[in-house]
């Protein structure tokens, strides 16, 4: 590391366990990082100075841009304003105008068609008019998804037949939205890539995802089975994204898999501007971790390697903590607590499976589902 790298004071918006992460990165390459959260016992505490004030705040932000080199968040609900505010005043990564396009599905939509990337077929929804039209052009089932601020399932409701379309539109909160058509997917995909300050760009390998109630549960990559066609569509996306927004950092692209074989396909669901529950299995199956590159694009270094060194499973820990005794019972469980308190639908941890084949990686995930539960 060059010595003008050196030493370096990385700012984090938010102090979830992203930020928790991305400052154990940093301490790895010597930065040091202060994070803004308006939460005094936020995860990253453990890890960083905290800044505690609401993101809004025009004095905590003054602060924060004195006091560091370069400034990045770790969710994309960040007010837009703010990182505006930031960017007059230090660099941001990745620039504002990535995080506008991420926190509104419509232009998320729009770029992606000017990019020409497939998505599913959606229509626009500003009205219970709007959301009827949309119906009988699309058909039902299809999916009602708020414009902004949704996440884990959260700001989604299923229209099963156009008799529950006043219901959804009012438990959606008559909000401006879009209406996806119901897609027959095979399986869900994503790809987390990098950028640099300098261009360079490397992927991780395609994980296979599983969700239940909206919220990951499970991980696997590299995703099986994935033809070289896939793989290559999949960086094609991502790469015209990344280089579209001039983006700096980690970006997940999230896609569903249509048919299997020689006919499979991508479509796109939606772009993450920050690293990803989808990559957390790179801290222990991959030469370089999501987070590490994350922090050396900020930094303005040179990415490390992103091949993965075996096969991983990554299975997310929500609600409420296992048993005592339960994850130690797995000793090749790598265990990620982030020292939240349990809720139920809330991440509070995380464990990571590696094997050398896929078969050993199967039977240690069952092992781990029957002794964890």
């Amino acid at each position: 590391m060059s010595a003008q790298h050196a030493n370096q004071v990385v700012g984090i918006i938010g102090g979830g366990q992203l930020a928790q992460m991305l400052a154990r990165a940093g301490k790895d390459l010597g930065a040091r990082c202060i994070v803004l959260d308006p939460n005094p016992d936020s995860c990253a505490r453990s890890d960083a100075e905290l800044i505690v004030a609401p993101y809004t705040d025009a004095d905590a932000l003054a602060d924060l841009a004195a006091r560091c080199d370069v400034v990045t968040y770790e969710f994309e609900n960040v007010p837009a304003r703010v990182t505006d505010a930031l960017a007059g005043r230090v660099a941001v990564c990745p620039n504002p105008q990535a995080l506008r396009v991420a926190q509104d599905r419509l232009n998320e939509r729009t770029m992606f068609a000017d990019l020409g990337i497939g998505t599913p077929v959606y229509r626009t929804v500003d009205s219970i008019a709007d959301l009827i039209d949309a119906l009988d052009q699309i058909g039902a089932p299809a999916l009602l998804k708020a414009r902004t601020l949704g996440y884990d399932g959260k700001g989604q409701v299923l229209v099963s037949d156009i008799d529950h379309a006043e219901d959804s539109w009012n438990t959606l909160g008559k909000v401006p939205a879009i209406l996806d058509a119901f897609v027959s997917f095979a399986r869900e995909l994503s790809i987390v890539a990098a950028r640099s300050a300098a261009g360079q760009i490397e992927f991780y390998p395609l994980s296979e995802n599983v969700h239940r109630g909206g919220i990951l549960r499970v991980s696997k990559a590299p995703a099986r089975g994935v033809s070289g066609q896939l793989e290559a569509q999949a960086r094609e996306a991502a790469t015209s994204i990344l280089e579209h927004l001039n983006y700096v950092g980690v970006l997940a692209v999230e896609f569903f898999q249509i048919g299997a074989g020689d006919d499979a396909h991508l479509v796109a669901n939606e772009i993450a501007p920050r690293v990803h529950n989808t990559g957390h299995w790179t801290i222990e199956g991959a030469q370089t971790s999501q987070f590490a590159n994350h922090m050396r694009s900020a930094m303005g270094l040179e990415l490390g390697p992103t091949t993965a060194t075996g096969h991983s499973a990554m299975v997310n820990i929500i609600g409420d903590e296992p048993r005592p005794g339960a994850l130690q019972a797995v000793p090749q469980a790598h265990v990620h607590m982030y020292g939240k308190s349990s809720r139920p639908g809330r991440k509070i941890g995380h464990v990571t499976l590696n094997a050398p084949t896929t078969t050993e990686l199967d039977a240690l995930l069952e092992r781990f589902t029957r002794v964890v539960g």
